[in-house]
């Protein structure tokens, strides 16, 4: 009997579908004609053990106990799913041959590899065993799928990666989480202070915002354009800007802003009506090819400017579009190329989506005009991980029967798809210098010859949390806004400059983050980074938290009450801001946990071992809990946290339930503010989901 473990319920009915019939239903498994049987894990069907588990002196938290670290690591079950356990322990041991049917990841790999681990399976049946990647959960792509299995030993790197983020989780949360705890008890507080490797350096990206916004101040700055006429009896032709000089620098902030007024009005009196030289002229012709399919972080950045969704909300859409109605590939993907053998299926697809767009004219406009003779560079082998870019699948559907925000996200990922059949966006760069009264000016602008793939793109306002997809906008420039065009110029040529403008503007603070921009900010880590060496490093990695567990990671901030939405922005509380302003300065920058994934990659790549990473981890823990322990508790004094938990009836209405006691003793193990063990299961158990 061969039997196949599978991540969820539905990958298995998935796989069970394309398997011979009649299929005989058990309790927690589908029995195929040829013998084949399909099983499943429901998530994860083990955790960590909780700290009580290695010495029942871990149930009260006490600085002096940490850091916990065990000798011999534990898995127990979740008492949840303990049932399906028990389903799957039968079957593997009557199994002659094992597929993993994980997803396609590395939280995936390890889910699987855990449960197989955990039920004792003998070395040579773990030898054997498959591996069935699966990103599409429609017939026909799984039954590819089972044609393409690779041993399991391939991925053996892959689940020690995982093994190992998870473990450090777990004991970088639960040690500091407990220290800052009993810290802000000390302080008045009966909040749980949870602190993770990925969750407090976002906090800190919040937090530092808000304060660079509260503590700006706005400065005016001044601008010059000169009037170019193409003789002093001709009508104004264009501006162009001045470019203040080295000498200037006195003047100017660091972002190069003149402060000074009385140098710009002097610049001005100095260009009044007097002759200008062309220095040089450009004209540079470029093209833009489109952008690429969509993976989960850039699918809900843009979800998040064009509709306001949020992380979790693009995230559980696309679950859905991905489990209940097959219309899309794997969604938790951080790629965003195609295996080379998916252009063969490209007719197919773009038909089911003709198919399910009959309702909405533009997008059917859109299919329609693709031209499928065309191949953009999202096709590529070599770009192509365990899971490839997010697209629609070859099932066709009427969208207008999915709801709202379904509805949108499959038109955002059917666009993406049907722009790798557009031609380049082709347009010309214009550059002409000039030199009036021994100063540099400049006037340029961006000439679109050919629209290309930016003519499938709907027309939507720039404003905040509704601009242009940022993966597709990111290289536009904006046109000249007098509305001229640049003349024909030659260098030599001597024009005029007329009544110059001075511009007054004003330094403007940071803008608040939003979904869209603190996704970004997660995914472009680099750009938060001080040390040189390690940002050049974070450019090729994937970022602050992975694409599965980012969208957990911003809603748990909130459930904390760290964070708060005013509007459309995200701003710390005053208990956020008071644990990122006690904490060790290492913990609440993205430097460490950013290196931590970039060594986490290295293990699956055979970088780097499991006792490479493991080691210095321990050893920086060690330095981190002893700070932690020392936190000023003044910090926490006088906050005000609103008490969590559902309201119950009384006959005045509805009030809320009693806050929890102190999470040190057992009896204080509220689920919404986990102590005993809501520490551990925040830290520990909920690592898919939080990644602590």
């Amino acid at each position: 009997m061969r039997l196949f473990i599978a991540e969820k319920p539905s990958l298995g009915r998935a796989i069970a579908a394309v398997l011979p019939r009649p299929h005989q239903n058990g309790e927690g498994f589908v029995r195929a004609a040829n013998g084949d049987v399909v099983s499943w894990c429901i998530g994860h069907l083990l955790e960590q053990a909780e700290p009580d588990a290695y010495n029942p002196v871990f149930k009260q938290w006490r600085l002096d106990h940490l850091p916990i670290v065990p000798e011999q690591w534990q898995l127990q079950p979740k008492s949840q799913t303990r049932k399906q356990l028990t389903v799957l322990r039968k079957l593997v041991k009557d199994a002659s041959s094992l597929v993993h049917a994980g997803d396609p990841d590395r939280e995936g790999q390890l889910l699987v590899d855990e449960v197989i681990s955990f039920l004792k399976v003998p070395q040579a049946k773990k030898q054997t065993m498959q591996r069935l990647l699966v990103s599409d959960l429609n017939p026909q792509a799984v039954s590819r799928a089972l044609q393409q299995l690779r041993p399991n030993s391939e991925f053996v790197p892959l689940s020690v990666s995982a093994l190992a983020r998870s473990r450090a989780d777990w004991l970088y949360g639960i040690n500091l989480t407990r220290a800052c705890t009993i810290k802000g008890q000390q302080g008045g507080l009966k909040q749980v202070l949870s602190v993770g490797r990925v969750q407090t350096p976002v906090l800190g990206l919040v937090v530092k915002r808000d304060q660079a916004i509260d503590e700006f101040v706005s400065r005016p700055f001044y601008e010059v354009r000169a009037a170019i006429h193409l003789d002093a009896n001709q009508p104004l032709a264009f501006y162009a800007k001045w470019q203040p000089s080295e000498a200037c620098a006195p003047h100017q902030d660091e972002d190069g802003r003149v402060l000074n007024p009385k140098l710009a009005h002097n610049v001005a009196n100095r260009i009044r009506q007097q002759p200008a030289n062309v220095d040089k002229v450009e004209r540079k012709e470029k093209q833009q090819p489109a952008p690429l399919p969509y993976n989960l972080s850039a699918l809900q950045i843009d979800a998040a400017k064009a509709f306001g969704l949020s992380a979790k909300a693009v995230l559980d859409g696309c679950q859905n579009l991905y489990e209940k109605h097959q219309l899309i590939t794997y969604p938790r993907s951080d790629c965003r190329y195609l295996p080379n053998e998916h252009y063969a299926q490209r007719h197919a697809v773009v038909k089911a989506i003709q198919t399910s767009v009959s309702s909405d004219r533009q997008l059917g406009t859109v299919a329609g005009q693709a031209n499928l003779g065309l191949r953009s560079k999202a096709w590529n082998d070599s770009k192509v991980g365990a899971h490839h870019a997010i697209i629609p699948t070859e099932k066709s559907f009427d969208i207008s029967k999915l709801g709202r925000v379904e509805q949108q996200l499959y038109g955002l990922i059917a666009r993406q798809y049907l722009l790798q059949f557009y031609p380049a966006y082709r347009y010309a760069d214009h550059k002409i210098e000039l030199t009036i009264a021994g100063g540099l000016f400049v006037a340029s602008e961006r000439e679109t010859l050919d629209p290309g793939w930016k003519a499938a793109m709907p027309v939507r306002k720039k404003s905040a949390g509704n601009g242009g997809n940022s993966s597709n906008n990111d290289d536009d420039e904006d046109e000249p806004g007098n509305g001229r065009r640049l003349p024909a110029l030659q260098p030599g040529q001597q024009v005029w400059s007329g009544e110059p403008v001075v511009d007054e503007k004003h330094t403007q603070p940071p803008e608040p983050f939003t979904d869209a921009t603190l996704l970004a900010a997660m995914t472009g880590i680099n750009r938060f980074v001080q040390d040189a060496s390690l940002k050049k490093i974070l450019r090729d990695t994937d970022g602050l938290g992975t694409e599965a567990t980012r969208a957990s990671i911003i809603e748990l901030l909130f459930k904390r009450q760290f964070l708060q939405r005013q509007g459309k922005q995200i701003r710390a509380t005053e208990l956020g801001k008071a644990l990122i302003g006690s904490l060790p300065e290492s913990t609440t920058v993205p430097d460490m946990t950013a290196q931590w994934e970039r060594q986490l990659n290295d293990i699956s790549e055979r970088v780097l071992n499991y006792d490479g990473f493991m080691q210095p981890m321990l050893g920086e823990l060690n330095r981190l809990v002893s700070e932690a322990s020392q936190l000023d508790i003044r910090a926490f004094q006088g906050i005000q946290v609103p008490v969590a938990g559902a309201r119950r009836k009384t006959s005045g209405g509805y009030r809320r339930k009693p806050a929890t006691k102190s999470p040190t003793s057992r009896t204080s193990t509220s689920r919404t503010s986990t102590s005993k063990t809501s520490t551990s299961k925040t830290t520990g158990r909920s690592r898919k989901k939080a990644a602590s």
